[in-house]
């Protein structure tokens, strides 16, 4: 029998979680031929969202929970969470219930087909039109601008074969951009349409600065054209100032009583030139940081607790003991079991 790993990132999710399980045990029921676990992975929320998972995970043994110690960040979260599947496949979708788990069996069916990738793709979202317009606009520059092809309104949300489990698993960064990473690995990939619904959460967990991260974060990932951008237009820049000043000159000497440089036309050309230095230095730095955080090897998370895990068993409190399934290979990083065996 094949098993399906549920992975389920979240982060302030407290009014989904009930519904998430129940709507995922209903079609578990309708495909009796799988077996499955539902892997809740918390990113610190501030709400009850553990609360409710706790119970879950009391009343369901095939219910596990993974908590962080603290709040990673979507992109290290979500990346992190496909670790600890440990089935033939893993089922991502998030938490808040924009991605419909009754999208499931017809994952299922192209991945028995052979496709090992199964990427949900949005034809319509509830989203306002200014941000909607917005996130088109950036996939749409990302799309021209990318090293490899990239997937357009796709989260993350899909059916992923153990094959390509195993191959991001060899990636070594803290903060993958996971949308690149499916658009680089995912060999046979098959995009399905869905409508993305409505968060149920009541407000979005991004701001203006977490969005902005997220953007910096895709385009430093995912393509080089910036920098050679700015190669680009420092030399065109450099040539027209080359001209201006030969023009100057020659006026300068065929009118030297008469003609006269205007500070007006100066100062806009120091303004100009210091306006595309300064851009293209906060484009360096962006990279910079992006290869800072890449090389440092810092643990992508660190997690505070796991329950209905098996390999914590020994090292956990009696109450995680009590609650341990059947023993199985354990999928998380020797560091996070230090972790845990010192708390």
């Amino acid at each position: 029998m094949k098993r399906i790993s549920v992975v389920i990132p979240c982060y302030n999710e407290e009014n989904c979680v009930d519904e998430m399980y129940q709507r995922l045990t209903a079609v578990f029921a309708a495909e009796p031929e799988y077996d499955y676990e539902i892997i809740y992975v918390d990113d610190c929320s501030k709400d009850k969202t553990r609360e409710r998972i706790e119970l879950l995970c009391r009343q369901d043994r095939r219910v596990r929970a993974v908590f962080n110690a603290r709040n990673f960040g979507f992109s290290r979260n979500v990346f992190q969470s496909l670790q600890y599947a440990s089935g033939d496949a893993a089922f991502l979708l998030f938490g808040d219930l924009q991605d419909p788990p009754e999208m499931l069996p017809t994952f299922l069916r192209w991945w028995e087909s052979g496709k090992k990738v199964v990427a949900g793709q949005r034809r319509k979202s509830e989203e306002g039109f200014v941000m909607r317009l917005c996130r088109r606009a950036y996939y749409r520059m990302i799309d021209a601008l990318a090293d490899t092809p990239q997937i357009d309104l796709f989260n993350g949300f899909g059916l992923y074969d153990r094959c390509f489990l195993d191959v991001i698993a060899q990636i070594d960064e803290v903060a993958p951009f996971f949308k690149t990473v499916v658009g680089e690995y995912g060999m046979d990939l098959v995009l399905v349409p869905y409508d993305h619904a409505k968060s149920r959460r009541g407000r979005s967990n991004f701001n203006f600065l977490k969005n902005y991260d997220f953007a910096m974060q895709g385009l430093t990932s995912s393509t080089k054209m910036l920098m050679r951008l700015a190669t680009f237009v420092g030399c065109f820049v450099g040539f027209v100032c080359l001209l201006l000043s030969v023009y100057v000159f020659l006026n300068k000497l065929l009118n030297w009583d008469h003609y006269a440089v205007g500070d007006a036309s100066v100062a806009i050309g120091i303004f100009f030139l210091g306006a595309v230095q300064l851009f293209f230095l906060g484009i360096l730095g962006e990279y910079i940081l992006s290869i800072s955080a890449r090389v440092q090897h810092k643990p992508r998370v660190v997690v505070a607790r796991w329950i209905n895990f098996d390999a914590p068993a020994a090292q956990g409190t009696p109450a995680q003991r009590d609650m341990q399934p059947e023993a199985r290979p354990d999928p998380r990083p020797s560091a996070e079991d230090e972790y845990s065996a010192a708390h």
